[in-house]
């Protein structure tokens, strides 16, 4: 397990392009009160098809730094790129997966992931066979045709995440797409992310409050320290990209990176 510490800047030795970077990234914004800062020199280099999982104490910037990332909110100083372009306003080469599915009642599963080509104006063979690559994918099989009411909670979240994956994005945005899950659908769908990031090699990066989910999923897990928001340490995670989930429970790897983590927080057993 090898550990960055929050003053290091260094990009990861990876040889690959660099699907996002934060350099000396800070966000305030003022209330009626106060002034708040929520992030404070935030510094992070995500190279293309890296597995990056950022935990931390609410309230700490974890989903702010996926808005900078999207262009849902602009920096107050500080620079963030997107495969080398620095990030102007929204940005709709990206996939973005929430904790709440959204998908809408009257549309099947399978209109809700088109949704996503509607507002793209995808051409319509293009669209349909990428639908039914993405619903074999992730298990949707004979599910296409339900509608969210009909489907279980992971269902949904499958096909959020099927819609987000649609455009085959080379950056894909997760702010705690499993947090409402009961936690036997959340480890199904903590498997199946795993494979799915394989086997697409998108650049992911998750905020999650899941100290086992991140060790995981990710190659490394961005620490952060509570408000104001910066990094406290990058873990690299050294365990192979294809992950059992009972074996990797046992490792020693992660039985290090988790207890770290944990340290860092000062969670004891308060987090899974």
């Amino acid at each position: 397990m090898r550990i960055m510490s929050e003053h290091s800047t260094a990009k990861p030795d990876t040889g690959r392009e660099t699907a996002v970077s934060l350099d000396e990234v800070a966000v305030r914004f003022r209330t009626r009160k106060r002034d708040v800062t929520a992030l404070r020199e935030v510094s992070l280099d995500v190279p293309m098809g890296e597995f990056v999982a950022i935990v931390g104490p609410s309230g700490c910037g974890k989903s702010t730094m996926l808005k900078l990332v999207a262009g849902l909110l602009k920096p107050s100083t500080g620079d963030v790129r997107l495969r080398g372009d620095t990030v102007r306003g929204p940005r709709h080469d990206i996939g973005y997966v929430f904790q709440r599915a959204a998908l809408l009642e009257w549309r099947s599963a399978r209109k809700n992931i088109l949704l996503q080509a509607e507002m793209r104006k995808m051409p319509s063979d293009q669209a349909r066979k990428r639908t039914a690559e993405l619903i074999e994918m992730t298990g949707l099989k004979g599910f296409e045709d339900a509608l969210p009411h009909e489907l279980s909670g992971g269902m949904q979240q499958r096909v959020a995440l099927c819609r987000a994956l649609l455009h085959k994005p080379p950056v894909l945005l997760m702010d705690e797409p499993f947090g409402a899950l009961d936690a036997l659908t959340r480890e199904q769908l903590n498997v199946e992310m795993n494979r799915i990031w394989r086997e697409t090699g998108t650049t992911v990066l998750l905020v999650t409050h899941s100290i086992a989910e991140a060790a995981y999923l990710a190659n490394r897990v961005v620490v952060m320290t509570d408000r104001p928001g910066s990094i406290a340490e990058i873990i690299d995670v050294d365990m192979p990209a294809e992950r059992d989930y009972a074996a990797t429970m046992a490792r020693p790897e992660f039985a290090r990176v988790t207890g770290r983590v944990r340290g860092l927080l000062g969670a004891g057993g308060a987090a899974d």
